[in-house]
């Protein structure tokens, strides 16, 4: 076990040792596992590296991040529960049919989304939309919600009936507390998700001052090669706020995990 946890962290060691490098050192084969002179300079050089636009790059991720968090959380709750507690005509054929989409793999859906975003069809090629809509709904986060809705007791359900309560009642008074480490489990996958992303942004935008930060690394690798020592600097720029997202929600992390038995 500490040796898989130590096989975990060390690139997360490498990417802090190799900003605090210089040059010659981050490109040294064999590599350094230490530097033999520290450069905290690095982090400033990387800040103020051309053509990155760092705090408009946070904005940017920022905002993607909670619009795409808040749109595939409501949208996978109310789907999940519907799944869930409502009976109506196809209701396991169309589920069955949403699992089937999980087998297909991005990479397959980037042209078809890319020509769907075109100026030819939708017109939101280099716009935040294209950036948050294909990714407000979550067929994973459907299925572990839908799994959580299954598990609130039946007669909570019928009591609440009952009484008069209808579904939306039901689900925002007694379904939604009683999933709350799934809640928080689904929103920190999606924000980390959306602030992860590269590939799609990188290909549907093309203007700088509305790409995400994931984007801006591109910026240390240039025609005459990488410049690691930044490259990891700016690399911990990017990783440092959702460790910290994490540390402060992992209690409800760790319970949604393993009340779902998600494996890595």
């Amino acid at each position: 076990m500490i040796f898989g946890a130590a096989v975990a962290a060390f690139p997360f060691y490498w990417m802090i040792t190799t900003s605090f490098k210089d040059f010659g050192e981050a490109a040294k084969s064999p590599p350094l596992l230490w530097p033999t002179s520290w450069h905290p300079e690095n982090w400033v050089e990387a800040w103020q590296y051309p053509h990155t636009l760092w705090a408009n790059a946070f904005a940017n991720t920022i905002f993607i991040a909670t619009l795409t968090t808040v749109g595939e959380l409501t949208t996978s709750v109310l789907a999940g529960y519907a799944f869930a507690r409502m009976r109506f005509r196809g209701r396991s054929i169309l589920f069955a049919l949403l699992l089937a989409t999980l087998f297909i793999p991005t990479e397959a859906t980037i042209i078809p989304n890319f020509v769907l975003m075109s100026r030819r069809y939708l017109g939101w090629y280099d716009t935040y939309t294209a950036q948050i809509v294909p990714f407000l709904v979550s067929v994973f986060s459907i299925f572990l919600l839908r799994q959580f809705f299954l598990a609130v007791p039946q007669e909570l359900h019928d009591a609440a009936r009952i009484d008069g309560a209808g579904h939306l009642r039901f689900l925002w008074s007694v379904g939604l507390p009683l999933v709350r480490p799934a809640l928080v489990t689904v929103s920190l996958l999606t924000f980390l998700n959306s602030w992860n992303a590269f590939l799609w942004p990188l290909i549907i935008t093309s203007r700088p001052e509305i790409r995400p930060i994931q984007v801006m690394l591109v910026q240390f690798t240039t025609e005459g090669g990488s410049r690691y020592h930044l490259l990891m600097a700016g690399a911990a720029f990017v990783i440092l706020p959702t460790l910290a997202i994490y540390l402060i929600a992992q209690r409800y992390f760790i319970e949604g995990v393993a009340r779902t038995g998600i494996r890595g």
